[in-house]
C-alpha cells in the first residue's frame, strides 16, 4: 500500500508541470511511474541500481543539451522531475519514501512558478493532500486509504490558522520569491509599439483582461472612457511608429484644470512584458513606479512582468502649454509619394485658407459623408492605405479610421498623431470593477489646435458612434466574427463570467497582490499605527504561541479517557513497575495474575482476586457496584 501512495504523491506532483517540460522528460517521467506500478502489481523486484545510475546520468545529459545548463529555474525543475521518478524504482525502505514525500512537496510549490491563479492554488492543495497521505501511509502501512486521507485533510485544517497568521504578518517583499527567464514573457499579450493594418484587429479577437479599474466615487461615461496607451507620430509606410521627439520629463507637461471633473480610480494592471501604464486621459498625477513623457504617455521603470497596482487621478480637460516645434514638425511629416487622393483632398483644403478648426470640421464631415463601414474583415490594402480606404473599399477598422484621418490632417497643414490604448470596459456588477480586456483595444487620432492644444478626435466615433456609446458587437456588421463573450446568446456565460472576475479579482488584490503597501495598509486598519518587523515579530510570535496553546487543550480534552476499571487495572500495573513487574501489553489479566504469582508467592490468592475482578467487570456480566470492591483490593495491595 505504501508503494500505490508514494506513487500517487509523485504523479500528483508532476502532473500539473508536464506542460512546462520538455516533450521528451514528460514522456520518460510518464514511462518511469508505469513502470514502478507494473511492478509492484507483478510484484517483481526493483530494477539494479546501476541501471538506474544509467539512466539518471543520460537524464541529466538531456536537460543540459535542452537548456543549456543544470541550474535555473526550468532546467532545475526538469532535474527534480527526473530524480522524483527514478526515486520511485528505488524506493526500499521508509527513509527512500520520505525522499519521494519531499519531491514532491517541493515540486507543488514549482507549479506557482507559471501560473498563480485560483485553479492552480486548488490543484496545489489537492497535491498536499495527496503527499500528506503518503507521509502518513509510511508509519502505517495497514491503515485504509479513507482514514490517510482524512487525517491528511485534518492536519491541513489545523495548520490553516497559522498560515493565515503568518500570510498576514510575515514581513512582505516586493515582487516573486524567484527569479524568472527573460523569455518567460514573450509570448504575453497587449499593445505593441507600431501599428499597421491588422495589428489591433489580431489583438480585438482576445478576450484576455489587459487590466482592471476600481474607481473612488464618480465614473465617466462609457464615451469618455479612453485609456491612454502608446502614442505614434512617425509614418514607415504602412506602419506608425512611436516620434522621434518623444522623451522623459520630470513633470506633466500641462496643468490641471479648474473647471474640470476629477476621476480618482486604481488600476491593476495584467503583466504585458511592455513598459507602458494605462491611464484615463489626461492623468494628472504619476505613479511612483513610473515616468511620463512629453507626448502625454505613462511608462513604468521597467518592463511589466508581474501584476501591479498603481492609483491615478485624471481629468478629461487639461490646460496644455505652447508645444515644441520639433514635435510639431514631426505630427507633420508624411510620406510624399504615398496616399495621393488623400494628400490632394487635404492639400485642397489648406490652400482655401480658413482656420485650423474649420478644415478639422471639414474632415469631420468628410469622414461622416463617406459612409465607411467599421468590420473586422476588413479588405487586404497596398502602401497607399489611407487612399484604398476612404475612396475604395471603405472598409476597415480603428486602426484604418485613426491612421486616414492622421493623414488627411497632415496634409490639411494639421500637426495630428495616432494614440492608441483601450476604450470602453465592462462594469462587473458582482463587485463594481471596470474590467478592461484586449477586446476593447483602440486607436483614435490626436490634433493640434493653436488656442485648445491637443483635442482628441476619434474618427471611428464618428463615422460608428455605437462602438464608442455601446460595445464592439454593436458596431460590427452581421457575420463578422467576435470574440466568444461578446457574442449574442451568452447572457448566462456573462453573468458566471462577472462572478468569476470579482472571485479572481479578490484573489489577485488579498492573495497575490498582498505586497508590502497592501500589507501595512490592512495592519493599520487593524489597529497597527506604524507596523515595523519588531510589531510584527511581536504579534507573529503571541499569535502562534496562542494558537499552539489552543490546539494543546484541544488534543488533551480530545484524548481517550477511560473507564474506571481500567484506570484501576492500569494503577496496579503502575505499582508493581516499581518492583519491574509492570504489565506487558500483550498480557491478558490471567496471565498477568500467574507472572506476579511466581514471583511473589505471599501475594498469589490476592494477586488471582483482583484479576478475576477485573475479568469480570471488563469482559463479564459483574456487576458495576463491584468497581468498589476493585479499588480497595488494588489500593490495599502492597508488593
Amino acid at each position: 500500500m505504501q508503494t500505490w501512495w508514494l506513487l500517487a504523491a509523485g504523479i500528483a506532483a508532476f502532473a500539473p508541470l508536464v506542460a512546462q517540460l520538455p516533450p521528451w522528460l514528460a514522456a520518460l517521467t510518464t514511462i518511469t511511474f508505469f513502470w514502478r506500478g507494473t511492478l509492484a502489481w507483478l510484484r517483481r523486484p526493483l530494477p539494479g541500481r546501476w541501471l538506474l545510475v544509467c539512466v539518471s546520468l543520460a537524464g541529466a545529459a538531456g536537460v543540459m543539451e535542452q537548456y543549456r545548463t543544470l541550474f535555473g529555474q526550468q532546467a532545475g525543475v526538469a532535474l527534480l522531475v527526473l530524480f522524483l521518478a527514478l526515486k520511485q524504482l528505488e524506493a526500499r525502505a521508509p527513509r527512500d519514501g520520505l525522499a519521494i514525500v519531499l519531491l514532491a512537496y517541493f515540486l507543488t510549490l514549482t507549479q506557482f512558478f507559471e501560473n498563480q491563479s485560483i485553479p492552480v492554488a486548488l490543484t496545489m492543495i489537492a497535491t498536499v493532500v495527496i503527499t500528506t497521505a503518503a507521509l502518513a501511509s509510511l508509519t502505517d502501512s495497514q491503515a485504509r486509504p479513507a482514514g490517510l486521507v482524512r487525517l491528511a485533510g485534518l492536519m491541513l485544517a489545523q495548520s490553516l490558522p497559522f498560515m493565515l497568521i503568518l500570510f498576514v504578518l510575515f514581513p512582505r517583499i516586493s515582487g516573486p520569491l524567484w527569479g524568472l527567464p527573460a523569455d518567460a514573457y514573450s509570448s504575453l499579450t497587449g499593445l505593441s509599439d507600431n501599428m499597421s493594418p491588422g495589428a489591433i484587429n489580431n489583438l480585438i479577437q482576445s478576450d484576455a483582461i489587459a487590466f482592471r479599474v476600481k474607481f473612488d466615487n464618480k465614473v465617466p461615461a462609457q464615451k469618455d472612457l479612453y485609456w491612454r496607451g502608446p502614442v505614434l507620430a512617425l509614418l514607415d509606410g504602412r506602419t506608425w511608429r512611436p516620434g522621434g521627439m518623444t522623451s522623459r520629463t520630470s513633470k506633466l507637461a500641462y496643468a490641471s484644470s479648474a473647471n474640470a471633473p476629477a476621476y480618482a480610480y486604481t488600476v491593476t494592471l495584467e503583466p504585458h512584458n511592455k513598459p507602458w501604464l494605462f491611464a484615463l486621459e489626461f492623468p494628472t498625477t504619476v505613479p511612483a513606479i513610473g515616468f511620463t513623457t512629453n507626448d502625454f504617455q505613462l511608462h513604468a521603470r521597467r518592463p511589466v512582468r508581474e501584476r501591479i497596482r498603481y492609483d491615478m487621478r485624471s481629468q478629461p480637460a487639461v490646460q496644455f502649454p505652447e508645444e515644441d516645434p520639433r514635435l510639431l514638425a514631426e505630427a507633420l511629416a508624411l510620406p510624399l509619394l504615398d496616399n495621393p487622393r488623400t494628400l490632394g483632398l487635404g492639400g485642397g483644403w489648406k490652400s482655401t485658407g480658413g482656420t485650423d478648426e474649420e478644415r478639422l470640421r471639414r474632415a469631420i464631415d468628410f469622414m461622416r459623408d463617406q459612409r465607411l463601414l467599421y468590420t473586422l474583415q476588413p479588405p487586404l490594402m497596398s502602401m497607399n492605405v489611407a487612399d484604398e480606404f476612404l475612396f475604395d473599399y471603405k472598409r476597415g477598422f480603428c486602426e484604418h479610421f485613426s491612421a486616414a484621418f492622421v493623414v488627411l490632417m497632415r496634409a490639411a497643414g494639421i500637426p495630428a498623431r495616432v494614440v492608441t490604448g483601450y476604450q470602453g470596459g465592462e462594469r462587473n456588477p458582482v463587485d463594481d470593477t471596470w474590467v478592461i480586456r484586449q477586446s476593447d483595444a483602440h486607436a483614435w487620432a490626436e490634433v493640434w489646435l493653436a488656442k485648445r492644444g491637443w483635442v482628441r478626435v476619434d474618427p471611428t466615433a464618428v463615422s460608428m458612434p455605437r462602438r464608442i456609446e455601446q460595445n464592439l458587437a454593436a458596431a460590427v456588421p452581421e457575420g463578422d466574427s467576435l470574440p466568444l463573450l461578446s457574442r449574442a446568446g451568452f447572457d448566462w456565460l456573462r453573468e458566471m463570467r462577472f462572478r468569476w472576475w470579482a472571485i479572481n479579482n479578490s484573489w489577485n488584490q488579498w492573495v497575490l497582490g498582498y505586497d508590502p503597501q497592501r500589507q501595512r495598509e490592512f495592519l493599520q486598519k487593524l489597529g497597527m499605527a506604524a507596523p515595523d518587523w519588531q510589531t510584527m515579530t511581536a504579534t507573529l510570535a503571541v499569535l502562534c504561541g496562542s494558537m499552539l496553546l489552543g490546539l494543546t487543550g484541544w488534543m488533551l480534552w480530545r484524548r481517550p479517557r477511560l473507564d474506571p476499571v481500567e484506570r484501576q487495572w492500569r494503577r496496579l500495573s503502575r505499582r508493581l513497575g516499581k518492583q519491574g513487574l509492570a504489565r506487558h501489553s500483550w498480557e491478558g489479566p490471567q496471565d498477568y495474575a500467574r507472572r506476579i504469582a511466581r514471583t511473589q508467592p505471599a501475594k498469589a490468592a490476592e494477586i488471582d482476586r483482583i484479576a478475576a475482578l477485573y475479568a469480570g467487570l471488563r469482559y463479564g456480566s459483574l456487576p458495576a457496584r463491584q468497581i468498589d470492591e476493585l479499588r480497595r483490593r488494588i489500593a490495599a495491595f502492597t508488593p
